[in-house]
């Protein structure tokens, strides 16, 4: 009996201290003085008005039209890797595109894609050139 209370103890003051030792190396760095600062942003994503990925249709033609898009924009060699990974949401034939790109011509470019799409009502062109 005493041998397992013995145990017991050393078990539990053997592990108290391995949690502090193990994370040591994995502690996060100090932020950096000029942090980024996506307050406006994120407000702006949380309205209704702005389209995410949960906006996506779940129909046949949307899914399609969103496919074809997405197909348009990454066969083109000239588009940088930011333009190649743009938001395409399509809900009733309307392609919202969503994020950063390298240029007006690339923003203007993916525009002109999506609108190649047979199906495609409309085409709310929402992207962003990177500063």
């Amino acid at each position: 009996m005493n041998y397992i209370l013995m145990f017991m103890f050393i078990a539990a003051v053997g592990t108290a201290g391995c949690g502090d030792e193990r994370n040591q190396g994995n502690q996060a760095s100090p932020p950096s003085a000029t942090a980024p600062d996506n307050t406006a942003r994120n407000q702006r994503d949380r309205g209704d008005a702005t389209k995410t990925a949960g906006d996506q249709a779940e129909n046949e033609v949307d899914r399609t039209i969103t496919q074809q898009v997405r197909q348009a924009i990454t066969s083109d060699d000239t588009l940088s890797t930011d333009a190649k990974n743009v938001k395409i949401i399509t809900n009733d034939g309307t392609v919202t595109l969503r994020g950063p790109v390298k240029s007006e011509q690339e923003k203007t470019k993916i525009e002109a894609k999506a609108k190649q799409v047979a199906g495609v009502k409309q085409v709310e062109n929402q992207l962003e050139v990177a500063s």
